[in-house]
């Protein structure tokens, strides 16, 4: 199952991911930047690895479950290879990712979705917009069941999630939770959903 890690959509709320690794926050986004959110490109190769790399070491754990060290060529071309069960959607601001969302079908109606979003962005309300695309675009395919899994640490999306659906259901194992909730019973609007974090 995929993992999850959340941008909150307001960032005067609840941050999903805390502000920094070692006392510092993270430089917050410049004012007026545009983002742009669109299909993955394989073109986009070495903009995801420089993405990857500039991740703080917690983040990648929360979206990979462990630090990337440098991040190989299979696993970059892995998080943006686009078929018939994959859909993947970056968000750049001019030629540089910010923000890497993908879902993969499991069945006719079930979705897992992983999302992760760059350090100085968390808490600016792009995670929300990545899911809610996804999540739209998953569900114009026919999904009606979204899974994910999120670390058991991670309390704070756990409780976001609770929010968002509390009808999920969710199962811990291993250090982790593995949660599933109907999408049309999420009370995030189109646009505007949550955000998760990996891929095994």
């Amino acid at each position: 199952m995929m993992r999850t890690q959340v941008a909150c959509e307001r960032p005067d709320r609840v941050r999903a991911v805390p502000e920094g690794d070692g006392g510092e926050p993270p430089a917050r986004p410049p004012a007026g930047a545009r983002i742009e959110i669109r299909p993955a490109r394989m073109e986009d190769e070495d903009r995801m690895r420089g993405f990857l790399c500039d991740l703080s070491p917690r983040t990648q754990v929360l979206r990979f479950f462990t630090a990337l060290g440098n991040p190989g060529a299979g696993l970059v071309r892995s998080l943006l290879r686009v078929d018939e069960r994959r859909d993947v959607l970056v968000a750049v601001c001019g030629e540089t990712v910010v923000g890497h969302a993908m879902s993969f079908s499991r069945g006719a109606a079930e979705v897992e979705i992983s999302v992760v979003v760059a350090d100085r962005w968390q808490g600016s309300g792009l995670g929300s917009r990545l899911v809610g695309r996804l999540l739209h675009r998953a569900e114009a395919g026919g999904a009606r069941t979204v899974g994910m899994d999120v670390l058991g640490e991670n309390r704070r999306v756990l409780a976001m999630i609770r929010g968002w659906w509390p009808d999920a259901t969710m199962k811990a194992s291993s250090g982790t939770v593995e949660v599933a909730a109907r999408l049309r019973r999420s009370p995030v609007p189109a646009g505007r959903r949550a955000v998760r974090a990996s891929v095994r």
